[in-house]
């Protein structure tokens, strides 16, 4: 049965209140099982949303990546929907495979001032 643990990555811009929110813990679901991970994330203006996956023994890597309010991206069967209304970008997929266990992590991006007046991006 697939196993997904949920995380939740909280970007340095946190100083200034940005963050996300997740489920935690391990959830087992039944091949062909329907997958939510639920992702919320509170920041002034609009900020980058990402979506990594860990596979067991590997290292992280990028699953989806948002950058406009209201974009619907997709990859290996997963979509998510940057939905600025409710702050969210939940994670789905409609059928659960063994090789989709891993650890799911909900990130976010934002862009600030620098001292020099230029932009900083920051993960």
């Amino acid at each position: 049965m697939p196993k997904v643990t949920q995380s939740s990555y909280f970007s340095p811009g946190q100083i200034s209140g940005d963050s996300v929110t997740q489920m935690e813990g391990q959830v087992t679901l039944s091949e062909g099982a329907s997958l939510t991970i639920n992702c919320t994330y509170s920041a002034r203006g609009y900020p980058e949303l990402f979506w990594y996956v860990q596979y067991p023994g590997e290292g992280p890597q990028l699953l989806l990546r948002a950058t406009k309010p209201n974009a619907k991206e997709s990859n290996k069967g997963f979509e998510a929907t940057y939905n600025k209304e409710t702050t969210a970008f939940h994670l789905e997929k409609t059928s659960v495979q063994e090789s989709d266990s891993a650890v799911y992590y909900c990130a976010l991006s934002d862009t600030v001032t620098g001292a020099a007046g230029g932009a900083e991006h920051r993960l």
